[in-house]
C-alpha cells in the first residue's frame, strides 16, 4: 500500500525547506577570500614562508615560494597579521580590498647567521629565505640538529652591554678619597643567573659584582633617630687574600608600612614592538604588571602608556580598586611594529604631569627590551629627555625582558639618570620578588641622591679597592654638589659596598712605583693623624621632598675581627664577590676559588626564607662546571 500523494507532497516540502536551511549556514558570503604577495621591502623580492594569520582567530597561512598567500577571512574581522623570522611583524587592516600586498622591514635581531650541529660540524653562512623553507623542512627528519640564530635563547649576538674596566688598587698617598654614587639595581644577577641557567658562562661586561651583592637583602638594623638610612661597617680578612683587609659597608633605608606609604601616580610605559613577542618577553611583562595591580591600593592611579611605531595612550590614569579594568587593559595588548622609545617616554612623562600627585609616589614603571630604534628620539636624545626630568619629582623604574636582544647598557643608563632602578626579570618568580615581595623598596623612594664618600688613613692603609660600582664612580667634588645626583633607596633597602684594603707594611704585587719626575719634585704626603682610625665614611641623602642633602659621618678603626666571627651577611656578600670576580676573569680575583665560595656560602644561609641564597650556591655549582668546559656567551 503506497502512501497518499498529499503526504508525499508534504514530505518533499518539508526536506527542501531543511535543506535550503543548512544551505543559509554554509553560504560563501559568509567568507572572504583575501589574496597578495609579500615582499622585503629593502630588495622589493618575495618572501615565502610567510605566516598570514587573521587577527584574533586561529586562522593563518603560509606564503608560498612567490610570496603569494590566499585566506578566507570571516566577514565580522577586518585585520590581518603577517608575522615572519627576521622580520617585524604587521598588522594590516583589509577595509574592502579583496587584494592586500604587504612589504615586510628586515627586524634588527633577523636571524643572520645559522648553525646546524649535525654528526658533522657545518660552515656558517647568511640565512635566506629559501634556507628557512629547508630549515623547516628539515626539522623532525635529521637527528641532532640545532639551529641558533640572533633570535634564539642561547646565541647573544645582538645583545649589548657597557664595557666595564675594574676598579684598580689606589694608593691613598695620591688619592684618599674615594666617591660613589650607591646602586640598588640588582638586573646583572637574574640576567647572569639566565645566562648560566641557559648553559654558558656570561660575557663579563654582564657582570657588574655590585649589582650581583645587592640582589640579596641583609639583616641590618633600621635607623631609629628618624633619619630615613642607617649605616653598619665590618671589618675583616679578605677571604681571596687573608693578608689583606675587607671592609664591608652597609646601609639600611627605613621600613614603612604598606598602609602608611603615600598615594601612587603611576603609568606603566610598555614596549609592544615586535621585538617583545615571544613567551619571555611580552607574556611575561603582562604576568608580572599584573602582580603588581594586585598590590595597589585605593588611593593609587596606574596609567598605561604603549609604544611600537607609535606611542599612545592605552588606559587614562585609574584608580587601584578598578584592578579588572586595569588589567583588562594590560591583556589586550599585542606585540608588532618598530619601537619610538623616546615618544613613548616623552608621552609617559607628560601623563604623569598630568595626573602629578604633590608628596605623592609619581613614578614611571618601564617594561621593554630596550630595544629603541625609530622616531627622533636617539639614545642620547633619550638620556636628555630623563636629564631634563629629573627635577619634575617624577621617578622612573625600568625593568628588562627578553633574551637574545637585551639592550642593557642603554636601559641601566636611563635607569640610573631617571631616579630610578633597574631590575631584569627572566621569570615569573622574578617578577614576585620585584614586584610583591620588594613593592615597597622598588616604588617607593625614602632617600634619594645618596653618595658615599670614604677617607683612608695612609698611616694604616697602603692601598685599596673598592670592588665593583665602577659605573656610578664619582669626583671627589661631586660629593658637596647638591646638584650632581646620586642613587635612590626605597623603603626598606639595603645597599652593600666592599673595599679591599692592603694594610700599611704588607709587601704586595699590585703597588707598583713610578719613576720620578725629571722637571718637578713631587711632594710628599704628610701623615697628620697616626690614630687607629681606619677610614672615615661619610654619606650624603636627600628626603624625597628636597632639594637640598644631609650628611652623616662614621669612623672605622683597624681592630678587625677574625674572619670565622663575622655575620653571615659578610660571609655570604663575600662569597657572591667571589663569584663575580671569577665571572668576570678579574685581575685581582687572586686565590678566588669555587670550591671555598661554595662552602662559604652554604655556611651563611642565615633564615633564608626567600630561598634566593640557597638559589645562589645552586648557580655557583653550575658556574663551576661551566667554568671547566669554558662555555662563554658571546659579548658584543
Amino acid at each position: 500500500m503506497h502512501p497518499p500523494a498529499k503526504f508525499n507532497n508534504m514530505k518533499r516540502n518539508i526536506y527542501l525547506m531543511m535543506l535550503l536551511i543548512s544551505l543559509a549556514g554554509f553560504r560563501t558570503g559568509s567568507n572572504r577570500n583575501i589574496n597578495g604577495t609579500v615582499y622585503d621591502l629593502d630588495d622589493k623580492k618575495p618572501i615565502a614562508g610567510v605566516s598570514v594569520q587573521v587577527t584574533g582567530t586561529n586562522v593563518y597561512v603560509k606564503s608560498d615560494e612567490n610570496g603569494n598567500y590566499k585566506i578566507d577571512v570571516p566577514e565580522s574581522k577586518t585585520e590581518l597579521t603577517f608575522s615572519q623570522i627576521g622580520y617585524l611583524t604587521q598588522k594590516i587592516k583589509i577595509g574592502k580590498k579583496n587584494q592586500v600586498d604587504v612589504w615586510l622591514k628586515t627586524n634588527d635581531v633577523s636571524l643572520n647567521e645559522i648553525i646546524i650541529t649535525g654528526y658533522q660540524a657545518q660552515q656558517k653562512r647568511s640565512i635566506t629565505t629559501s634556507a628557512v623553507t629547508t630549515i623547516q623542512s628539515l626539522q623532525g627528519k635529521v637527528a641532532g640538529i640545532m639551529i641558533r640564530g640572533k633570535n634564539s635563547y642561547n646565541d647573544q649576538d645582538n645583545e649589548s652591554y657597557k664595557g666595564v674596566e675594574e676598579n684598580r688598587f689606589t694608593n691613598p698617598k695620591q688619592a684618599p678619597l674615594s666617591t660613589f654614587a650607591v646602586d640598588v639595581d640588582a638586573a646583572s644577577y637574574s640576567n647572569v643567573r639566565r645566562f648560566i641557567n641557559s648553559g654558558q658562562l656570561p660575557p663579563k661586561d654582564a657582570v657588574r659584582v655590585e649589582e650581583m651583592i645587592n640582589y640579596f637583602k641583609y639583616d641590618l638594623q633600621s635607623p631609629t633617630n628618624g633619619d630615613p638610612v642607617a649605616i653598619h661597617t665590618e671589618l675583616s680578612s679578605a677571604p681571596w687574600n687573608p693578608q689583606h683587609r675587607l671592609l664591608r659597608i652597609g646601609l639600611k633605608a627605613k621600613m614603612i608600612e604598606t598602609a602608611k606609604l603615600p598615594p601612587s601616580n603611576l603609568v606603566f610605559l610598555i614596549d609592544v614592538s615586535g621585538s617583545m613577542s615571544g613567551a619571555n618577553r611580552l607574556p611575561l611583562v603582562k604576568a608580572s604588571l599584573k602582580l603588581l595591580v594586585d598590590q595597589l591600593r585605593d588611593i593609587d592611579h596606574v596609567a598605561i602608556v604603549t609604544y611600537a611605531g607609535a606611542a599612545g595612550l592605552k588606559l587614562a590614569s585609574t584608580p587601584g580598586d578598578q584592578k579588572i579594568k586595569i588589567k583588562e587593559a594590560i591583556e589586550t595588548l599585542d606585540a608588532g611594529g618598530a619601537t619610538a622609545g623616546g615618544a613613548g617616554l616623552k608621552l609617559a612623562y607628560s601623563i604623569a604631569t598630568e595626573n602629578f600627585i604633590k608628596s605623592g609616589n609619581n613614578r614611571i614603571v618601564l617594561a621593554s627590551d630596550g630595544d629603541f630604534n625609530v622616531g627622533d628620539y636617539s639614545d642620547q636624545d633619550m638620556e636628555q629627555l630623563i636629564v631634563r626630568e629629573q627635577q619634575s619629582g617624577i621617578s622612573l623604574s625600568v625593568f628588562g625582558f627578553g633574551m637574545g636582544n637585551l639592550k642593557d647598557s642603554k636601559m641601566e643608563v636611563i635607569a640610573d639618570k631617571g631616579h630610578g632602578n633597574y631590575a631584569y626579570v627572566d621569570n615569573i618568580s622574578e617578577a614576585r620578588k620585584a614586584m610583591v615581595t620588594e613593592f615597597g623598596g622598588t616604588l617607593f623612594t625614602v632617600a634619594k641622591d645618596v653618595k658615599l664618600q670614604i677617607e683612608f688613613n695612609p698611616a694604616l692603609v697602603q692601598a685599596y679597592r673598592l670592588v665593583g660600582y665602577e659605573n656610578r664612580l664619582m669626583e671627589k667634588e661631586d660629593f658637596n654638589n647638591d646638584q650632581k645626583i646620586g642613587g635612590d633607596m626605597g623603603v626598606g633597602h639595603t645597599v652593600t659596598a666592599l673595599y679591599e684594603i692592603v694594610p700599611a707594611g704588607i709587601k704586595d704585587s699590585f703597588l707598583t712605583e713610578v719613576d720620578p719626575l725629571k722637571y718637578q719634585k713631587t711632594p710628599k704626603a704628610q701623615v697628620l693623624n697616626r690614630s687607629s682610625e681606619m677610614v672615615t665614611i661619610k654619606f650624603r641623602y636627600k628626603n624625597p621632598d628636597s632639594d637640598k642633602s644631609k650628611m652623616k659621618a662614621v669612623v672605622v678603626y683597624d681592630t678587625p675581627v677574625a674572619f670565622r666571627l663575622t655575620s653571615n651577611d659578610f660571609r655570604f656578600s663575600s662569597a657572591v664577590a667571589e663569584l663575580g670576580m671569577l665571572l668576570r676573569g678579574s685581575d685581582f680575583k687572586q686565590q678566588s676559588d669555587f670550591n671555598r665560595l661554595i662552602a662559604r656560602a652554604k655556611g651563611a644561609l642565615g633564615e633564608d626564607k626567600e630561598r634566593y641564597r640557597s638559589e645562589f650556591i645552586g648557580m655557583a655549582e653550575n658556574a663551576r662546571l661551566l667554568s671547566k668546559s669554558n662555555t662563554i656567551a658571546k659579548d658584543e
